[in-house]
């Protein structure tokens, strides 16, 4: 469930210009947003690079780019680095005017990645950085940079997922029916490195729980040298199966889907490295208990060593193996051990270093901080303080600098620092006030910075380690050819500040839109917006969701914070809510509105609350356990009993239903049920996969057995998230209609 809100949600509550008749005369400060216009094309974000990268040799920049004709199709760019000139690489229609239909199967990956566009999705360069792989309409293609010819490598009935460029160029591979394949690039034959994939086996792929929640898509890692490979098996015969209609508006499918529920047996995972010269098969070590997790895999940069990263099942204890590729065994005295009396967090940043050992991201200290472990197991940290860290960026062992992202100066802006490999006080590259997102180039070359604040969009760019920019990659100006260029007029920035949590203690960030006119002569309704789970932060300074906008202009009051359990204020903050969720999170939204109420430009009787998915689990909770508070409530996608969601996301936090019955009871939005008096709107995709429909299924019977009232809105054959365009306008309308009539009438 980590961060849907941010992710995947389709959730600000605007306008139509046929229901505008409804809202407060305003004045006109410029033209006001409609529903329309927000999902239309060009994106009112400008032109955003995402999946921005450096060629091998630095002399290109590539990133993807949504269609200005269509914003849910995507492009691959490049940007000559020397000149400047940028173009499009792989124009997505016509390498596939017409992609194939989407297996099931990779429908459930692009759900578990958040990968919401179609045409380009991802891409890879070769090592001599030659061409650029790129996967489309359910085949590989391979493309020349020099000359744009795309070479179709495999042109096949199956669908062909997770394609990698051998490190040396040598290979493509791919998975084919859940087994792993290889293409020789210089042969062009290709063949099954596996061959028992099917049923409940899979070879190289990814479970569900491992692209859920760990954030790991594969299940397969090349070798240095390009001679092996280390390969994951998961066999998901133990895990139980979970029927789920896909109701769509002229059909019903029946999926048998292998979904490990909260205290029900996980897939079995196991590790093996295969040869690709002569095939052998070699088991890798991962000890005798096998309800584990498999986190992470990395080679060292010799190749001699493969990284593992392993989790108990309870996740109290992250061990890091060293384990030899040729033979399987663990060198124990290299193993790194981490425990908590809570859980570990997992992070995607182990750099190897070339003496052998290597870097990694830590909360041991209480906060997100980088050690390193040397060749012979010897541990010391490089950085500390009570702030946290966001992701390792690069290393350059040569002049002894670390490159890292992170939260230092507040956790409402993240910049890029630098830092000595021996330690010492980080050094601040960025600038501004606001968000950055870098990929730092081979050796510390330079660095591509992508920025936003609350008055400027994304930008990108190319910069020196120093912070001097080169030259935009794409500069995305607010001028007045720009898409939002007609509504700045209107714009309205939000406000900052802190209120105490509900211990008396804890600080907690807001933030929040207030129109012009909300007066304490003329006050407004307000609307709170949650999420309020783990590894979610939803008060920043970066540039905005405009459905914020909208409302705001639409005049109501918008209202944000986060409470004790959310991200990146370190690991005790966010450990607050082990082994009762739904308690205190709802606690501190409470001590927020109870803020909210007291300004006298807000109508206090006025106020409704909503969320999706972990924000819908909160709007459940929270208008039931404070019946009254809120005049409506908005359930996306909700949980409604911890126990229907998944093990490894689920017991991370709460543990099992069998250990803790009592936090589960108390976690479960049936407990509270006696307490229903908000008016609710239920929000759920009938397919979704993630959170299954069946969780507001039983609320709906719980509800309707109790002879309570409700509304409810269905879409058939949607996931977790609701992505179609004339669907999102759908649901904007009904959510404002639903607000509008207990809020304003």
């Amino acid at each position: 469930m980590r961060a849907l809100l941010l992710s995947v949600l389709p959730i600000g509550l605007v306008l139509s210009a046929c229901e505008q008749a409804a809202t407060p005369v305003l004045e006109d400060t410029g033209e006001r947003l409609t529903i329309e216009r927000l999902y239309g094309s060009p994106d009112l974000t400008g032109p955003t690079a995402r999946s921005v990268r450096f060629s091998p040799d630095g002399s290109r920049i590539t990133f993807l780019r949504a269609k200005e004709e269509d914003r849910t199709v995507q492009d691959l760019w490049a940007m000559d680095v020397e000149t400047g000139r940028s173009y499009v690489l792989v124009d997505a229609r016509q390498l596939a005017p017409e992609e194939r239909e989407l297996t099931e199967a990779e429908i459930q990956f692009r759900e578990r990645a958040r990968i919401t566009a179609s045409g380009v999705v991802s891409y890879q360069w070769d090592e001599a950085g030659e061409a650029v792989l790129v996967p489309l309409d359910g085949d590989v293609f391979y493309v020349d940079v020099e000359t744009g010819e795309a070479r179709r490598l495999t042109e096949t009935e199956e669908f062909e997922t997770d394609a990698k460029v051998s490190p040396r160029g040598g290979y493509v591979s791919f998975i084919r029916e859940q087994n792993l394949w290889v293409h020789d690039l210089a042969t062009g034959e290709e063949r099954a490195l596996t061959t028992e994939g099917g049923g409940a086996i899979s070879w190289g792929m990814a479970e569900f729980v491992a692209q859920e929640e760990m954030r790991r898509y594969t299940g397969y890692w090349w070798s240095p040298d390009d001679s092996r490979i280390a390969v994951a098996r998961v066999d998901e015969n133990p895990v139980m199966i979970v029927e789920r209609f896909g109701i769509t508006a002229d059909a019903v499918s029946v999926s048998e889907q292998r979904y490990p529920r909260a205290g029900t047996p996980n897939a079995l995972v196991t590790l093996h490295v295969i040869d690709l010269a002569s095939g052998e098969v070699t088991d890798m070590d991962l000890g005798d208990e096998t309800d584990i997790y498999l986190n992470r895999v990395d080679w060292s940069r010799s190749g001699g060593t493969l990284w593992v990263q392993r989790q108990n099942r309870a996740q109290t204890e992250w061990n890091l193996l060293a384990l030899d590729p040729r033979t399987g065994a663990e060198n124990r005295t290299r193993r790194v051990t981490e425990r908590a009396d809570s859980w570990i967090n997992l992070t995607h940043d182990l750099r190897p270093l070339s003496a052998g050992g290597a870097l990694y991201l830590s909360e041991q200290s209480g906060f997100r901080h980088i050690r390193h472990v040397s060749a012979d197991g010897t541990m010391r940290e490089i950085t500390a303080g009570d702030w946290v860290i966001d992701s390792l960026e690069g290393v350059d062992e040569e002049e002894g600098l670390i490159w890292f992202t992170g939260w230092m100066e507040s956790p409402l802006e993240r910049h890029l620092y630098s830092v000595s490999l021996e330690g010492g006080e980080p050094a601040r590259i960025t600038s501004g006030e606001g968000r950055w997102s870098v990929t730092v180039g081979s050796g510390g070359s330079g660095f591509i910075g992508t920025y936003s604040d609350l008055s400027t969009p994304p930008q990108t760019a190319l910069y020196a380690m120093d912070g001097t920019r080169i030259a935009w990659v794409e500069e995305n100006a607010l001028g007045d050819t720009h898409p939002y260029a007609p509504y700045l007029a209107a714009h309205v920035t939000p406000e900052y500040g802190t209120l105490t949590a509900a211990d008396g203690v804890s600080e907690l960030y807001w933030q929040m839109y207030r129109p012009d006119h909300c007066t304490a002569a003329t006050p407004c309704p307000a609307i709170v917006q949650v999420y309020g789970g783990p590894l979610v932060q939803t008060v920043h300074t970066g540039w905005q969701s405009l459905r914020d906008q909208i409302l705001a202009q639409s005049g109501y009051v918008l209202f944000k914070v986060d409470n004790r359990g959310t991200w990146n204020r370190g690991h005790a903050f966010e450990a607050e809510l082990h082994l009762r969720m739904g308690i205190l999170e709802v606690e501190d939204q409470l001590a927020g509105l109870d803020w909210l109420q007291a300004r006298d430009f807000v109508d206090g009787e006025r106020v409704g609350l909503w969320g999706w998915s972990y924000g819908g689990y909160m709007t459940l909770m929270t208008a039931l356990q404070a019946p009254g508070r809120f005049a409506a409530g908005i359930a996306g996608a909700p949980v409604t009993d911890w126990a229907l969601y998944d093990t490894h996301y689920t017991e991370r936090y709460m543990s099992t239903p069998q250990e803790n019955a009592d936090g589960y009871e108390a976690g479960s939005v049936f407990a509270h049920i006696d307490g229903y008096q908000t008016p609710l709107l239920i929000i759920h995709g009938m397919a979704d996969d993630n959170v299954t429909f069946d969780h507001s299924t039983r609320l709906f019977a719980e509800l309707q057995e109790r002879g309570e009232l409700f509304e409810m809105m269905t879409y058939p054959g949607e996931r977790h998230g609701i992505r179609p365009p004339p669907l999102q306008i759908h649901l904007l309308r009904t959510q404002m209609a639903f607000f509008d009539r207990h809020l304003r009438e």
